[in-house]
């Protein structure tokens, strides 16, 4: 099967704070075709966020697809508070990058069969 990355997919991927100790993503694109593609691969779950981030299941608080938006949205703990000693990233505005080359499996579009002169 053929697939494309979530940056080739998707309008908007960033993540920023959501308060001291959080960082929420967020995932949007700008057609429900795509929309929808990319929630009904399996590719964006709770599961698959985990090992992208190399983390447990239990420092994602929220995951939600919200349908009016087109967008899928994740919330994980940090492993320490904003700004304190040691955090790389204190607006959490860094931590989307490994979402752009996540690979969305595809469904190939069949060749236009050749019809003839009409």
């Amino acid at each position: 099967m053929a697939t494309k990355k979530l940056s080739e997919l998707a309008k908007t991927v960033r993540s920023k704070n959501a308060g001291v100790d959080k960082i929420t993503f967020d995932i949007i694109f700008a057609s429900k075709e795509n929309y929808e593609m990319v929630k009904q691969s399996g590719a964006i779950t709770r599961q698959s966020i985990a090992r992208l981030y190399n983390i447990s299941e239990d420092r994602i608080s929220d995951f939600v697809a919200f349908d009016p938006a087109y967008a899928i949205k994740f919330t994980i703990y940090r492993d320490r508070p904003s700004g304190s000693p040691g955090d790389a990233d204190i607006f959490g505005s860094q931590q989307y990058a490994p979402l752009l080359d996540l690979e969305i499996p595809v469904a190939s579009q069949p060749a236009e069969k050749f019809r003839g002169p009409k």
